[in-house]
């Protein structure tokens, strides 16, 4: 049985020609490997920061952030507002809400850079210079809060749901609260203040 490296086998592939087909392949997926990742944005790097533009309580901030920071993080740190609250940094508790374009948002779960061009609106946003805003009047009145911790965020709940809905059912509360807990317990009155809250919103006086 004679034959040299060019010989055929059953399958009528040569191994010379095997050979030289996967040599090709391998090129030509370094290639496209090239290609692709002349054609990838710009990542950052790991330790460098990137420059995050967004309004907050209608005023535009710039703050240069590690890509791995928290909008919550930002806010509390760089910016200073320490309204919206740290405490389980899971997206459980809701002690850290604040409004992302006009939407409820936990921001323990949401990356800063997620934030950029947007308006965001903490419970700082919503006095107006030293008076209280509707929402924020209304807990007062209906005593809506014990410890005060979950407070912010309940408050920032109920603007958020106001904004979608000005004059909410009983039910429309509950699910509108849903996502923020209390230890305290104290949800009549957090519901009470989110009803209240609606009046005033909508010019039942103060």
């Amino acid at each position: 049985m004679g034959g040299g490296p060019g010989r055929q086998d059953r399958r009528g592939v040569s191994r010379r020609g095997f050979i030289t087909s996967m040599g090709a392949g391998v090129v030509g997926t370094a290639a496209l490997g090239a290609r692709t990742a002349e054609a990838s944005p710009a990542v950052v790097a790991a330790g460098e920061t990137a420059t995050l533009a967004l309004r907050v309580n209608g005023v535009p901030r710039r703050v240069a952030v590690d890509p791995r920071t928290t909008l919550l993080e930002v806010l509390r740190g760089p910016l200073g507002l320490t309204g919206a609250k740290p405490s389980c940094d899971r997206g459980e508790c809701g002690a850290c809400t604040v409004l992302v374009g006009g939407q409820t948002r936990y921001a323990c779960m949401m990356l800063a850079l997620e934030a950029e061009g947007a308006e965001v609106t903490t419970v700082e946003g919503l006095l107006d210079g030293e008076t209280l805003g509707p929402v924020q009047q209304a807990f007062v009145e209906k005593d809506g809060f014990q410890c005060g911790f979950c407070t912010s965020g309940q408050v920032m709940a109920v603007e958020g749901l106001l904004r979608k809905r000005p004059d909410p059912t009983p039910g429309e509360i509950r699910e509108g609260l849903s996502g923020n807990l209390c230890r305290c317990g104290a949800y009549a009155h957090i519901q009470e203040a989110a009803r209240r809250a609606g009046e005033l919103k909508r010019g039942g006086g103060r």
